[in-house]
């Protein structure tokens, strides 16, 4: 959910004033920005149901991470809205006929926030040591690159052994940060002090954290693309989702809270004149929210147990009284709405009776109590949206005979458990699908992803040699249909297997 002051977007905008332009909420005088694009000072204040772990996205998907470093690092480019490049660091990407060396021209007279200038050494060093290392979609996109050239302070050449017809997707993920390589080099990258004191090339600078409490960034003067930013600070509160959200939002508290009201207030706070709410589909870049298995669990491995959960977790009922009909039911990591959504997959219609024949026909009885299996679940953090879902699928999968013993801690616990320990069974997620298959969901269905410690990446433990074949070969293929036929037998093959059961892809409030 996102919503926001009317006042702040009166005068701005929402892509405005969550992006560079902004203005100031709080009475102070203000003035026209130079560029006539926004209003010069002013605080924003943001309400934030995530404390981030660490405030760089260069090896991470973390989202609550993800809200605050894209303020204070740049990547090399980003997209609008229909997913055209708009040029950042870089001025410009080349792709050679071959599809095999991608030339990046950078943007000149750029300065990290300490002074040192920003050169081709920093995105080498970014894209070699840390995104193709430790991010979970650049693994995949960058695992062809053979070396990287630098033949001049702005110049960057890639080269790739196979074609990656997916590399601008990759140049512009909002992840994909370019880090200083003066501050990380000869550094551990996971426990660098800079992880939580960052120094960035971005609109706003690192200024303070209290932990549990907030953030503050500060205007970047030196900015690239002055005058912007227009704000004067940023500061980033961590409430709880629900109720404090909302009356945060009331009361003036916060200006605009991203992913902490919920769907059952929307409606009352559009009816507030001094609110703004903006509903919107899932864009080039769909989240999705779904149930997932650990298939170290010898139980979990067989494929009809599987399925039984997913005949016995009603869908619709979910769609109706969590999600109060806004988004799209799922049946695979692709919305239905994309072009590379295939056609007649396998569908589990909610049906208690199949789901208990499958539970039967895999030696699952049940005991005296009526348990035939006890697992636990997951419960993906801070939202308050995952609890419930997982409430009324608990209560669906006692009426086959499983026990789901529901288990919630902070994200650190939570990542540590389901990436290094493998101490779960199952969980309740949400994820991001991405614009392109091999930056979205490949990292969740290649055997070759799965790396102990490194988050968010095929956390199922699920390997088909099937899929590898098919998802390599979509790698490298840059006939575009072809592309979409090979990502359409994936999602085949993988709602067959169903190592994770999409549920929905929900809409977003703004």
């Amino acid at each position: 959910m996102r919503v926001s002051r009317r006042i702040l977007l009166g005068q701005v905008g929402v892509a405005g004033l969550f992006g560079l332009t902004g203005c100031g909420p709080s009475g102070e005088k203000q003035t026209r920005g130079a560029a006539g694009g926004g209003v010069n000072g002013g605080t924003l204040i943001v309400g934030q149901t995530g404390e981030p772990l660490a405030l760089s996205s260069a090896g991470s998907i973390d989202g609550a991470a993800s809200t605050v470093s894209v303020k204070i690092f740049d990547g090399l480019f980003t997209t609008d809205f229909k997913g055209k490049l708009v040029p950042k660091l870089a001025l410009s990407a080349e792709l050679s006929p071959d599809g095999l060396v991608t030339h990046i021209k950078l943007r000149p007279d750029v300065k990290w926030h300490d002074g040192v200038a920003f050169t081709s050494a920093d995105v080498a060093y970014s894209l070699g040591e840390i995104w193709r290392v430790y991010h979970p979609r650049s693994q995949t996109a960058l695992a062809n690159l053979q070396r990287i050239e630098t033949p001049t302070p702005l110049d960057v050449v890639l080269h790739f052994s196979q074609p990656v017809p997916y590399i601008f997707a990759t140049l512009a993920d909002g992840s994909s940060q370019v880090v200083p390589r003066h501050l990380y080099e000869g550094k551990d990258v996971l426990t660098n002090p800079h992880n939580v004191n960052p120094v960035g090339t971005g609109p706003f600078q690192f200024e303070s954290w209290t932990r549990g409490q907030h953030l503050v960034l500060k205007r970047n003067p030196n900015y690239w693309d002055g005058p912007r930013p227009y704000l004067d600070k940023v500061i980033f509160r961590f409430i709880a989702a629900g109720a404090a959200t909302v009356a945060a939002l009331e009361s003036g508290a916060i200006h605009y809270s991203s992913g902490g009201v919920p769907l059952s207030d929307i409606d009352r706070l559009r009816q507030n004149p001094d609110l703004w709410v903006e509903t919107e589909g899932e864009g080039y870049s769909a989240n999705f929210s779904g149930f997932g298995f650990n298939l170290n669990n010898p139980t979990l491995q067989d494929r009809r147990v599987r399925h039984a959960f997913a005949h016995a977790i009603n869908k619709d009922f979910l769609f109706r009284n969590i999600w109060l009909n806004s988004g799209e039911i799922a049946d695979s990591p692709i919305p239905p709405s994309s072009e590379w959504h295939a056609p007649n997959l396998p569908q589990y219609d909610y049906d208690l009776k199949k789901a208990e024949a499958l539970l039967e026909a895999a030696g699952l009885r049940r005991n005296e109590n009526g348990v035939r299996l006890t697992l636990r679940n997951e419960l993906m953090p801070p939202s308050a949206l995952y609890p419930r879902v997982a409430q009324y699928i608990r209560q669906d999968l006692a009426r086959i005979g499983i026990d789901l013993k529901l288990r919630s801690e902070a994200l650190s616990g939570y990542l540590n458990r389901k990436f290094t320990t493998r101490d779960w069974d199952t969980d309740t997620y949400g994820t991001g699908s991405d614009f392109d298959p091999a930056i979205g969901i490949q990292r969740f269905y290649w055997s070759k992803s799965i790396k102990p410690g490194i988050p968010f990446t095929n956390p199922t433990h699920y390997a088909s040699p099937e899929v590898d074949r098919l998802l390599e070969a979509a790698q490298v293929e840059i006939n575009y249909e072809k592309r979409k036929d090979l990502y359409r037998q994936v999602q085949t093959v993988i709602q067959t297997d169903l190592p994770l059961i999409p549920i929905i892809f929900p809409h977003s409030h703004r």
